[in-house]
């Protein structure tokens, strides 16, 4: 797919037959939007929503100047987890292929996961199972005030694998375990308490909000900076602070002091000016 950092609010063309079951809008800023955009299964995931996600996602990575990447689900729903026709196949297929089934699906999760501008789901509607795993894999997720949230796999017998590495992470074991074994729904206020969520905000017109003031703030950072600043974060993460961290991270900032962006970083500090990257 081309490079969709061209024209403000371009959208990317169709180059698949899943194509059309997620957009892509950018502004030549860096600021891509990507939608699910099964509305009328409100938004909930099958193989072919899946893989456009993924070649999505694939695009993004490798789209520069690309700097925060926005998900969020048409029809004002985010996503209402698995599909139920997806759901009916799974029954019906053999251990094998609903390995190679959910493996496809936690490839596309790894690709969000690993994507080196920040990301930020916007959330409205209803975000449940897998749905929600997207808003801990972001790194920031604004939610209405009305949206619900539920890990409801237990339920139909299920549980919740692969998007359980992303919530732990995000709302801590104890968290975790509750949400998991009881499937019960809850609010965006209890998710921002938990770290589901960062943000509350009042309606749509609060996404569109937090969408500008978020796509401002990112345009003052450098992005290679940035993507390492998220790197670091996962390295440095439940790791004993040892000989080896400290080594690690002393190189890590030596390297970017002497590179091209903290150079010009601290030198338009220096000289009281804007640095390249957000004129």
């Amino acid at each position: 797919m081309p490079n969709p950092i061209a024209d403000p609010l371009v959208e990317v063309p169709d180059t698949s037959p899943t194509s059309d079951l997620v957009r892509i809008e950018a502004t030549v800023e860096g600021a891509a939007t990507v939608v699910l955009n099964r509305p009328n299964r409100k938004n909930a995931f099958d193989a072919d929503l899946i893989s456009a996600m993924d070649e999505a996602f694939e695009t993004l990575r490798g789209a520069e100047g690309v700097r925060v990447v926005f998900l969020r689900g048409a029809g004002g729903t985010f996503s209402a987890g698995a599909d139920l026709a997806w759901m009916r196949e799974a029954v019906e297929q053999t251990e094998a292929d609903n390995r190679a089934d959910a493996h496809a699906m936690a490839v596309m999760m790894k690709r969000l996961w690993d994507l080196p501008a920040l990301t930020v789901a916007l959330i409205e509607g209803g975000a449940f199972g897998g749905g929600a795993g997207l808003a801990a894999i972001c790194d920031l997720a604004v939610a209405t005030e009305d949206a619900k949230f539920a890990f409801s796999e237990v339920r139909l017998g299920l549980i919740p694998a692969v998007i359980s590495p992303y919530v732990v992470a995000a709302v801590g074991l104890r968290a975790a375990r509750q949400l998991f074994a009881t499937a019960r729904v809850f609010d965006a206020a209890y998710a921002e308490r938990i770290g589901l969520i960062t943000e509350v905000v009042t309606d749509a017109a609060g996404l569109t909000a937090a969408h500008d003031r978020i796509a401002a703030e990112i345009m003052a950072c450098a992005p290679g900076a940035l993507a390492g600043a998220k790197q670091l974060a996962s390295d440095v993460f439940a790791r004993d602070i040892d000989h080896d961290l400290l080594e690690m991270t002393a190189k890590r900032i030596a390297a970017v002091r002497v590179g091209e962006e903290g150079q010009e970083g601290v030198r338009a500090f220096l000289d009281r000016r804007k640095p390249s990257w957000a004129q």
